[in-house]
């Protein structure tokens, strides 16, 4: 497999429809789990504080209903040591979320223990709530002796609860398919201690160490002493919530660590909940083929503006991301049954394609917008005023009402453009209507019709939204980090409390 790829569907479905036996170096999964939480896309403001609009990508998929009792029935019948661990479970635990939990994981876990490599690993990364039962499930499925680490991720967050200490990591089960000798592992390495270099010195060479508190070599040595090995307590801080495209994204350094020890360049990593894509994003720039799943639209479209952004300013076009996504909609048929299957992925996959984000869908509190699109066209970016264009999409037929509602959802928002995208062609009305509305004129003398119509044929055919566009002007998603070699370059992340702080300084100076 020499292609990146993003897939988007069910990860057990995709696994067994697409992913070959024993193809894959390394696996990294952040399946959600909280029975107490919708999980939903946030995304960051213009003025930098936590979007008021969440937009749910999906509730709580562990539930127990036929589908869960269906999987659970599934492992059972399949027999072996999976089966006996569900069986044990279902004991314990009787019919509750955690037990649905399990058993949509068991399938899952089996299909990633099939298309993992001889030598290949699997990191599953997890909060306390759920670590103790998959790691019986992982030794269930990988086998005991292949157990490597329990991983602790350890951060710092804003204080809650008063009854416990504080809540302030997560865990990572490292598990490998084979043995030791055979498997992929980079020795990773800690700086060594701040009493150990104030022993030995830091400005010249004491004792046998280094300036850099590295050991020199004996007679018996051929080279200096890398460091102390990395220890299995990782204190990596968190992304500040108001810097994250989704409310469990975590950090680069982490995925960085994870991939760097156990994957080479050219190998491939699989990320089957890829969500914003950190994973991707990680891979790429280490130069590992990756394959990214996940079940919304919403994702592949974030990580597809994750790409783009992190290499925006990559000049060898030869050097930036060479990818393909199979599950999206190639043709009208395939829009059509998108559409008809699920009308929110539609929704979200024809935001996706003009670049527009999503915008929080209430029941009984529709206002009329389905998305939104920001840009700058101003010459100083820094004081420019933001602008944005409102988008409706309708699946069904829609009408020269739809195109004065929308009309009356442009006067109300104090929006520049309003575009309306439908499946089907717009009547000589809708189109006399959006003549009406006139024209935008940008700072630079640009003109764009006010009220625009967009058909999902038109929208395959490249055809795209009329506005004063050019590299920087669009603004609508959070912009990703230049890609460059982090090798050598710490990244610092602040605590929530810290980012607050300096918010507040920041807000004092004003």
């Amino acid at each position: 497999m020499a292609e990146n790829v993003l897939y988007y569907g069910d990860n057990l479905d995709i696994l067994r429809q697409y992913i070959k036996d024993e193809t894959i170096d390394l696996i990294y999964l952040d399946p959600p789990f909280k029975s107490d939480q919708d999980y939903n896309v946030l995304f960051k403001e213009q003025n930098g504080s936590r979007s008021a609009a969440q937009i749910k990508a999906f509730e709580d998929t562990w539930e127990w209903d036929m589908a869960a009792a269906k999987a659970y029935q599934n492992i059972v019948e399949g027999g072996g040591k999976v089966a006996e661990a569900m069986l044990a479970f279902r004991t314990y635990l009787s019919e509750n979320n955690m037990m649905a939990y399990l058993s949509m994981m068991a399938p899952r876990l089996i299909e990633l223990q099939r298309v993992l490599k001889n030598t290949g690993s699997i990191y599953l990364h997890c909060d306390p709530t759920a670590s103790h039962y998959l790691k019986i499930l992982m030794d269930a499925v990988f086998g005991p002796t292949n157990f490597r680490n329990e991983i602790v991720w350890h951060y710092r967050k804003w204080p809650t609860g008063k009854y416990t200490f504080q809540r302030n990591h997560d865990i990572v089960i490292f598990y490998s398919k084979s043995g030791r000798r055979t498997r992929t592992f980079n020795q990773l390495y800690m700086g060594r201690t701040p009493s150990t270099l104030k022993r030995f010195g830091t400005a010249k060479i004491v004792s046998g160490y280094d300036k850099e508190g590295r050991r020199l070599p004996s007679k018996t040595e051929s080279k200096p002493s890398a460091g102390v090995r990395q220890d299995d307590v990782w204190e990596i801080g968190r992304v500040p919530p108001i810097k994250q495209l989704f409310p469990t994204e975590k950090p680069e350094p982490l995925l960085e660590r994870i991939v760097r020890a156990s994957s080479n360049e050219g190998d491939i990593v699989l990320d089957p909940f890829c969500g914003c894509g950190t994973t991707i994003v990680v891979s790429e720039r280490l130069k590992r083929r990756w394959i990214g799943i996940d079940i919304t639209h919403l994702a592949i479209t974030l990580i597809k503006h994750r790409l783009a952004d992190a290499w925006a300013h990559c000049r060898d076009s030869r050097a930036k991301p060479q990818y393909k996504v199979i599950g999206e909609p190639k043709d009208l048929s395939g829009a059509r049954v998108l559409a008809k299957q699920d009308p929110y992925q539609f929704q979200w996959w024809a935001l996706g394609l003009v670049g527009a984000r999503p915008v929080e869908q209430k029941k009984g509190a529709d206002k009329g917008i389905d998305g939104k699109l920001y840009f700058h066209d101003e010459s100083d970016n820094k004081k420019a005023r933001t602008k944005q264009i409102v988008l409706s999409v309708k699946s069904g037929n829609a009408g020269v009402k739809d195109m004065r509602d929308l009309r009356g959802v442009l006067d109300r928002e104090g929006a520049q453009i309003g575009v309306l995208i439908c499946m089907e062609k717009p009547t000589k009305a809708m189109r006399t209507e959006a003549a009406s509305t006139g024209f935008y004129k940008s700072p630079w003398g640009s003109r764009h019709p006010v009220l625009q119509i967009l058909t999902i044929e038109e929208l395959l055919g490249e055809k795209r939204i009329d506005y004063p566009y050019s590299e920087g002007v669009n603004v609508t998603f959070k912009k990703a980090l230049k890609a460059k070699n982090t090798e050598t370059v710490p990244q610092m992340h602040l605590s929530d409390e810290e980012e607050r702080q300096r918010n507040s300084k920041s807000s004092r100076k004003k």
